[in-house]
């Protein structure tokens, strides 16, 4: 989008304000839909944002928040989601995007809250200057932080009662799959593949720590580096990792016929066991409460392994 000068860009965010101002009226149906004591727990404050009422138009621009909030039941709140928001397929998908997010754009869907993963070029700012809140939920670390997330988001939304929940069924859901799962005699090694230029993750990341629940470490801990360092093809042959899972194999088509036939892979242990394992590229990539499929995914592999 051309930018527009400072003038017009003013104009358009005190449009938006005053289109804003006439969304915020909830009609008989949109409270009826409401629980009797949802109004009056606003306003309500999360993190250092306050959210003056319950909002009934959210702009999502984080696909872990995107499945998060119908998850939570607050799909019908939802009025707008980034491109990259994929899941649900009823989620209303449009072009906003999340990694240059314009403030027009997203004022031109009248929100009275907005849910990113990260705040580039000061978008809180510019979105509280028409009286729109931004709430930042970031990558999560661990999965303690996404199950604080999935509760974060009930309370912003109006529905705390249904994150609680969903944060402890999400848990005992994972806590069963792992302790459920035969261990390994040994801790195994893995190479995780993000995408063909070899770059993985470590076992400190969040997906290395969920990995690491089932006795398994990643060949790539002690590069130095960030948690997701490029490793060398020589790197992995040395390692022979006992399980490979493949993170680009839905958007690369790579599986175990195509890694096998790079140049000495079809020696690696994970190769000849067939112990290569493709993930939905989605669910290795995102804190929802999807999660629990991820997980069931690693245990299948893990179990197979274990075989």
């Amino acid at each position: 989008m051309v930018p527009l000068p400072r003038k017009l860009l003013a104009l358009a965010l005190a449009a938006g304000l005053l289109l804003l101002g006439g969304c915020a009226t909830r009609t008989p149906d949109q409270d009826s839909t409401a629980k009797p004591d949802t109004e009056a727990a606003f306003p309500v404050t999360v993190g250092s944002v306050t959210i003056p009422a319950r909002p009934g138009r959210i702009v999502s621009l984080s696909p872990s928040a995107t499945e998060t909030l119908f998850a939570l039941g607050a799909g019908p709140q939802v009025a707008a989601v980034d491109s990259a928001s994929d899941y649900p397929a009823q989620a209303p998908h449009t072009q906003l995007s999340a990694l240059s997010p314009d403030p027009e754009a997203i004022a031109a869907y009248h929100p009275d809250l907005v849910v990113v993963a990260a705040d580039p070029n000061s978008l809180a700012a510019a979105l509280a200057r028409i009286s729109v809140p931004t709430l930042v939920m970031p990558d999560a670390k661990t999965l303690d932080e996404a199950y604080a997330e999935f509760v974060s988001l009930g309370k912003a939304t109006g529905h705390q009662a249904e994150g609680e929940s969903l944060a402890r069924q999400t848990r005992d859901e994972v806590d069963k799959i792992v302790a459920g799962t035969p261990k390994p005699a040994r801790p195994l090694g893995y190479y995780y593949e993000l995408d063909q230029t070899y770059y993985s993750v470590t076992s400190a990341t969040f997906i290395g720590q969920i990995l690491g629940r089932f006795g398994l470490t990643s060949i790539a801990d002690g590069v130095a580096g960030s948690g997701y360092p490029q490793l060398s093809p020589e790197r992995i042959l040395q390692a022979d990792p006992a399980l490979i899972f493949l993170a680009d194999s839905k958007c690369c088509g790579q599986n175990g016929q195509t890694i096998s036939a790079r140049p000495g892979w079809s020696t690696l242990t994970a190769v000849k066991q067939g112990h290569v394992f493709p993930l939905d590229d989605a669910l290795a990539s995102r804190w929802s409460p999807r999660i629990v499929d991820l997980v069931r995914a690693v245990s299948g592999a893990v179990t197979s392994a274990a075989r």
